[in-house]
């Protein structure tokens, strides 16, 4: 069964000075639209924060990050320092139903970053859930998996009300900031959970996956 559905956004970490020219090549070399522009996402952290730079597609998004650096290095700096200008920091997925999602994630060995947030991201309303890195170590320079869902034309006003009420939780920013103070280094996933007999599938034919969900 497939959880996820498509790519949302992908957010890119931008080296300082350089997210207008980003933004430039994005909105009209590739013909994206600027939805949101955040030039400091945290203006009382005397520590650091980041600018963010939202363009649509129509089908999905690009998010533009860039990191400010006040007493401390920002976490977007370090991930630039770490894999270089314009590096994508991560892929949004989105999901058919998120909370049925992150309880498969965690049965399988799977590791959020914090709780599952209500909230306007730049794109529109979303209920999103940060994972952690792909790779174990500094949670500042791990590229990382974002899940999503959003509201959904046809959906039942009632329920859209409930689930997408409210503010909740952190930003992904303060998520990583709370790893990086813990010492946090854990990865995303613990492959010990992976059968030692497991084998991929036989591939299926194209378009198979599109027609599974049209019979279900």
């Amino acid at each position: 069964m497939s959880h996820l559905t498509k790519v949302d956004h992908v957010t890119y970490a931008c080296a300082q000075g350089t997210i207008e020219k980003w933004a430039w090549f994005h909105i009209e070399v590739e013909g994206g639209t600027l939805v949101t522009r955040i030039d400091d996402v945290r203006p009382d952290d005397p520590d650091s924060s980041m600018k963010l730079w939202c363009i649509d597609y129509g089908g999905f998004g690009i998010a533009l990050v860039e990191g400010i650096d006040r007493r401390r290095k920002s976490q977007v700096t370090k991930f630039v320092e770490r894999h270089g200008d314009h590096a994508c920091q991560h892929v949004a997925f989105a999901c058919r139903d998120l909370e049925a999602f992150r309880r498969r994630l965690v049965e399988m060995g799977g590791h959020p970053r914090g709780t599952t947030l209500v909230r306007h991201d730049g794109f529109g309303l979303v209920k999103q859930m940060f994972a952690k890195g792909y790779e174990e170590g500094d949670a500042a320079e791990a590229t990382f998996p974002e899940y999503v869902q959003r509201p959904q034309p046809g959906d039942d006003p009632e329920k859209v009300r409930i689930t997408f009420s409210e503010e909740a939780g952190r930003g992904f920013y303060d998520q990583i900031e709370d790893a990086i103070a813990a010492g946090d280094h854990e990865p995303l996933v613990d492959f010990a959970r992976m059968p030692p007999d497991w084998r991929p599938p036989r591939p299926a034919a194209p378009g198979a996956a599109v027609e599974r969900w049209r019979v279900t």
